[in-house]
């Protein structure tokens, strides 16, 4: 059984080109703060309330990164729950600190599992 903890950051696309007026409406408009660092994909981190809000630069098309992540406990014992029910899994950039993977469910919307490691 997946031990899920808590929703760790939600992905948002942003149309290519339009990083600037992001950054300014999220973190002038809403008053988010900024995560500093280099973020996979160039994305921008904010924080909001007790997650993370990333935004993400992304061409128009049929397929999405959009996604939920949740932080979970038992993320080895997660990849053999869903594989095991055919559920293919995915990977992405690395984390420092964190090991991850994403798989989607049956209407195509993309899902993050991550657990935090020392």
């Amino acid at each position: 059984m997946i031990q899920f903890k808590r929703l760790d950051h939600i992905l948002i696309s942003i149309p290519e080109g339009k990083k600037e007026e992001a950054r300014a409406f999220y973190g002038t408009v809403l008053d988010l703060d900024e995560v500093p660092g280099e973020h996979p994909g160039g994305a921008l981190w904010f924080s909001i309330a007790d997650i993370q809000l990333h935004l993400r630069e992304e061409a128009a098309g049929p397929y999405s990164k959009r996604h939920p992540a949740f932080e979970i406990t038992n993320l080895d014992e997660a990849k053999q729950q869903l594989e095991s029910h055919g559920i293919e899994l995915t990977y992405s950039s690395e984390i420092d600190g964190r090991q991850r993977f994403f798989f989607h469910d049956p209407f195509d919307n993309r899902i993050e599992l991550l657990q935090f490691v020392d």
